[in-house]
């Protein structure tokens, strides 16, 4: 792998342009470091040879105190290039990180299901830090010891051109060696950054299954594994060092080689009476200023190597393209909707068809039941409506419009999903109902709940719509939760609803309770009620009984119920729990 810098920049520059301003400023005073690092040791040189010539006492006190002013200021320049550094690295990559998980959150369903959220947090912020590291303090000192280490060659040429040339050719050779070895444990570093995420997203599915892992008695397994991962982490880290010690050794090396060029050279240059003690000392200064930006270039390449898998990681995960594309037409409006699906096939992983042919034309206002066995596509069709997969063939239509066409946030701010797991955030009540939504009022809240019967429960909460809720649904029952979730739809009046076992696994009085909200809330509005019991579907105007993705059977519900011939039938006089088991 060779990753030229331009890859570096790529992923900044975007974040990094606002800040233009900074970023002038911030090459200003870099320039102006350099400048007085290579300048004061000429003041030195100054200093000496004037010494020995016996120059007045003021004369070598006013040197003294121009080499002392300047180096304060160099260290006063330093300190803010560093500030600067700092602060333009972490703004950036605040804002790269802003991009990268909105990026996340716009992939589509086939890239969450095949990357863990553990393997996420772990590109979106731990790879992230390690860039701000690398523009904070990486780039900084990269471009500072590049420019230290120019501004000392030219400064040795205009001393003497034949030192001048024997550390440029010193310099390029040590150069060169460096960017041959800068790449040589990039892949083990990538390996072991992989290998972290890995041991997030294991991390993450751990804690997420305490419950079942503890009470399947996997805990032993659980850490075995933990383990695995950590050994795999190690090996990584065993190979990216051994590659790091060849550099360090190899610099090691160079730099005792410009040690033996320095005193050599010195020593013949003085010995002909071509240059001052002064200059002898500025030739040892300049060279071991020399060693600074090649210690700082070793130091700072050995950085690359983490880097460099950070960056190509970053790069891969933004080269992601959801395969579910925003659309250009019209809005759809918050009226009852009308659903279309003609011949509609669809495939999860390309292979194995989920729903085959599907066709049905759902009228707005009008309900629909959704039976059939487990796996049989019914949440599928949920799935496809809302658009977190695209269909394989075939077209769905809503108002007569394909929903590839319709603009994503017009589409999912008029279709609600309701399903039995409700996902609440840590935040207060305001924002679990509204989703952080400001322009939704108190006063609207407040009412819907009173609606949906959970007034006796708000009015007891200790903070009013201010309460804090704990994640994971602990600090309510599943009733709560699950009334909480038809709120966020009353509030968002949807055009089209989907219940997905939206009552189930709830007791008799909370139930009840719920089929009333459930009657509030399709009032007025399209419904597709997806269900394994028949109560749930005896306000449906029409049944769809699916098998293995196909339409089995599908008509008016009435009429079905009273066919003895239907299938629909057959369920209602056997027990539907029975017959789609």
């Amino acid at each position: 792998m060779n990753l030229s810098f331009k890859s570096y920049w790529n992923l900044l520059s975007d974040h990094i342009r606002p800040q233009k301003g900074r970023f002038i400023l911030l090459a200003v005073l870099l320039f102006g470091s350099i400048g007085l690092r290579i300048f004061a040791p000429q003041i030195m040189r100054q200093f000496i040879d004037e010494a020995l010539a016996g120059k007045a006492l003021q004369t070598l006190t006013t040197t003294a105190i121009a080499f002392i002013s300047i180096a304060l200021i160099q260290q006063v320049v330093a300190i803010a290039v560093k500030y600067l550094g700092e602060n333009v690295a972490w703004t950036a990559t605040n804002d790269l990180r802003a991009e990268l998980a909105w990026h996340a959150l716009n992939l589509d369903m086939r890239f969450h299901n095949d990357h863990t959220p553990g393997e996420l947090i772990e590109r979106i912020d731990g790879d992230v830090t390690e860039l701000a590291t690398f523009f904070s303090q990486f780039a900084l000192n990269l471009i500072a010891n590049g420019l230290l280490l120019v501004g000392i060659l030219v400064a040795l040429f205009i001393e003497d051109w034949r030192a001048g040339l024997a550390f440029t050719i010193y310099s390029f050779v040590t150069i060169g060696v460096l960017g041959k070895l800068k790449d040589i444990a990039v892949p083990h570093q990538k390996a072991r950054r992989e290998a972290e995420a890995q041991l997030y997203g294991f991390i993450e599915e751990q804690l997420a299954g305490t419950e079942d892992i503890r009470s399947s008695g996997a805990v032993d397994f659980s850490l075995r594994e933990l383990f695995r991962h950590q050994s795999v982490i190690l090996g990584h880290n065993r190979k990216a060092h051994f590659k790091r010690w060849i550099i360090e050794n190899a610099m090691g090396f160079a730099l005792t080689a410009g040690n033996l060029l320095a005193i050599v050279s010195g020593y013949w240059l003085f010995s002909l009476d071509i240059i001052t003690i002064g200059t002898v000392y500025l030739f040892v200064h300049y060279i071991n200023l020399l060693e600074e930006p090649f210690w700082a270039m070793t130091h700072e390449i050995e950085s690359f190597q983490t880097i460099g898998a950070c960056v190509e990681r970053l790069t891969e995960f933004r080269n992601f393209k959801p395969e579910v594309i925003d659309g250009t037409g019209p809005e759809i409006s918050s009226t009852p909707l009308a659903l279309t699906f003609e011949d509609v096939t669809f495939s999860y992983n390309g292979d194995d068809d989920v729903i085959k042919t599907l066709s049905f034309d759902l009228k707005p206002g009008s309900i629909l039941g959704l039976l059939g066995r487990t796996g049989s596509g019914k949440t599928t069709i949920g799935r496809l409506i809302f658009r977190l997969y695209d269909v394989n063939s075939g077209s769905i239509k809503i108002n007569k419009t394909d929903l590839r066409e319709a603009q994503l946030k017009s589409l999912r701010s008029n279709i609600a999903i309701v399903t039995q797991d409700v996902q609440l955030f840590r935040a207060n009540i305001r924002d679990n109902l509204t989703f952080f939504d400001r322009s939704i009022t108190d006063e609207k809240i407040i009412a819907t709940l009173e609606e949906l019967e959970l007034g006796d429960w708000y009015k007891n909460l200790p903070k009013g719509l201010d309460t804090e809720l704990d994640t994971g649904s602990r600090s309510l029952s599943a009733g709560e939760a699950q009334l909480l979730a038809f709120t966020r739809v009353f509030l968002r009046n949807p055009g089209l609803v989907i219940l997905d076992e939206a009552s189930s696994r709830l007791d008799p009085a909370t139930e009840q309770k719920l089929e009333r909200a459930i009657d509030k809330l399709l009032k007025g509005r399209t419904a597709i009620i997806i269900a394994h019991r028949l109560d749930t579907v005896h306000r449906a105007d029409e049944i769809m009984i699916l098998d293995k993705g196909q339409t089995s059977e599908y008509g008016d519900r009435k009429q079905l119920a009273a066919n003895p011939n239907s299938r629909f039938y057959h369920l209602l006089q056997t027990g539907m729990e029975e017959v789609l088991a």
